[in-house]
């Protein structure tokens, strides 16, 4: 998903930015940083191949553990 541009919250800054794109004279947004292909492709490999190699060394009881304790985190409420 695009990220959204950020937005001044001065409400004076903001009426000043709306009227300027209002108008085609926004200045032009910042380049994107460009991603390292061979970087990407390497991280994926590992991040794919890391947690099927992690549960195979598990016992059946660890694993069960494991499984516990992320359900738990996954359904953690967020007001603690």
């Amino acid at each position: 998903m695009p990220k959204r541009p950020r937005r001044p919250r001065d409400p004076n800054e903001l009426a000043f930015q709306v009227f300027q794109e209002a108008i085609g004279e926004a200045p032009p947004p910042p380049p994107e940083r460009e991603k390292n292909a061979a970087a990407v492709a390497l991280g994926r490999l590992g991040g794919a191949k890391g947690g099927a190699a992690r549960a195979a060394k598990m016992t059946p009881d660890e694993r069960a553990a494991s499984a516990r304790k992320a359900a738990k985190a996954r359904w953690k409420s967020g007001t603690d």
